[in-house]
């Protein structure tokens, strides 16, 4: 127990430029890229095939250094020109005038093809690129940057099962009752704390940036509200402008949660400007933080890391609500299980239709939905088990949204995949 939270903070909490699943993409296709001889672009052919929550979260993001160009087949292209895997989740800093032109046109003379696996459930991305005479494969699976095989001409390279298997740390948390997930935080290190403490000068200064852009984050703060509302408005800007940067391609990175940039948003954010606007000592901020990312892997170990529920907006907000009593009660776990209930009450049914700008609306709703939740808990409201899926329990609760989003939204993505390719063949 004492390693897990550095498990954590080690495989789902770091620096993105960009948006994650296009990144994976791109580092899938460097991987490859590497193994081959010649990247002529005149003689490359590339083949993605990902799984549906891959492919919806690739499909409408900006990529950075580019203007205003979105999408798996151009992530796919500059990965494979950049060809430079070390630098994992740094990989588009790397985009210059050159590697544009020929990623272009190597997308325009139709040399890279998309394919959804819909038999993948968890993360999946396989990239085969070809030249003249050879072809690679890189697969990556389970975690975003995990290489689980690596291929040259049918040679194998590399196999491995994922060294940070389910049966690891994920197993670990799911097995967790409510009050060990909150001691883990209690218990984190000055070296974790440092780190989270990173991740929100990362964080706020991508929002910094955002605001620049005059789109969501910017104008949510000219609402006509009242003067005791000022702070949370403020706060709903601040994070929704860190997501408009980073859904706008902006290059400045996001320290994620989940292995989720918008998660990370959310998670850090939320917390950390409640926790200043209340003047509540640094290191309980920190812990609070902790305990948001902790909540925020334990519901995902549940619904799944890339789920048709929208997890920027209900796990981390969850963690946020929990983060939000843990800075005012760390001792009250029944006031924290609450606040996750209140939470999945009130937005559990939200879906993920993808990573893209309007991602921001729903880091508002869910700060919005954490505030109150946290608020409500607090002062003894908490939603039982007579309403809907929410169980006696935050463990029954988020259990119950699994099953709702694993079996019951089980057709979800395919359906909006093909409203997003028929937009593709409209755009054609």
């Amino acid at each position: 127990m004492k390693k897990l939270l550095s498990e954590i903070l080690k495989n789902e909490v770091y620096p993105a430029l960009g948006c994650t699943e296009p990144i994976s993409i791109a580092y899938a296709c460097a991987n490859a890229a590497k193994m081959l001889d010649s990247l002529n672009p005149d003689n490359l052919k590339i083949t993605i095939n990902i799984d549906p929550g891959t492919y919806k979260n690739g499909y409408g993001v900006n990529i950075p250094n580019l203007d205003n160009e979105k999408g798996n087949l151009i992530a796919a292209a500059l990965g494979t020109l950049i060809a430079r895997p070390e630098l994992k989740y740094k990989i588009f800093s790397k985009v210059d005038k050159d590697i544009i032109e020929k990623a272009r046109r190597i997308i325009k003379e139709n040399r890279v093809k998309i394919n959804v696996d819909y038999t993948k459930k968890d993360i999946y991305v396989e990239a085969i690129i070809k030249n003249k005479k050879d072809t690679s494969v890189c697969i990556l699976s389970e975690l975003h940057f995990e290489i689980s095989l690596l291929m040259l001409n049918d040679k194998i390279i590399s196999s491995k099962k994922s060294e940070v298997k389910k049966t690891d740390y994920k197993e670990i948390i799911k097995n967790f009752n409510f009050s060990d997930l909150v001691e883990l935080a209690d218990n984190a290190t000055e070296k974790e704390l440092n780190y989270i403490k990173k991740g929100i000068k990362m964080n706020l200064k991508a929002a910094e940036k955002g605001l620049e852009l005059k789109k969501i984050g910017y104008n949510i703060k000219k609402l006509n509200v009242s003067e005791n509302q000022d702070s949370i408005l403020e706060l709903k800007s601040i994070a929704a402008s860190a997501t408009d940067a980073r859904m706008g391609g902006l290059p400045f990175p996001v320290m994620s949660s989940g292995q989720s940039g918008n998660q990370g948003v959310v998670a850090i954010l939320t917390p950390y400007l409640i926790g200043k606007k209340n003047n509540t000592n640094e290191k309980i901020i920190l812990k609070s933080i902790a305990l948001s990312h902790i909540i925020n892997s334990y519901i995902k170990s549940y619904t799944g890391e890339l789920s048709p529920v929208c997890g920027c907006a209900i796990s981390s907000g969850a963690g946020a609500a929990a983060a939000i009593v843990y800075q005012k009660n760390p001792d009250d776990i029944e006031k924290m299980e609450g606040a996750v209930n209140n939470v999945i009450a009130d937005i559990g049914g939200m879906i993920c239709d993808g990573a893209k700008e309007s991602c921001s609306l729903k880091v508002i709703s869910s700060i919005d939905s954490a505030i109150k939740a946290a608020y409500l808990s607090e002062n003894g409201i908490v939603i039982n088990s007579s309403n809907g899926f929410i169980g006696k329990t935050a463990t029954d609760t988020i259990k119950n949204m699994a099953r709702l989003s694993i079996i019951g939204m089980a057709s979800v993505d395919s359906i909006i995949i093909e409203t997003m390719q028929s937009k593709i063949k409209c755009m054609n």
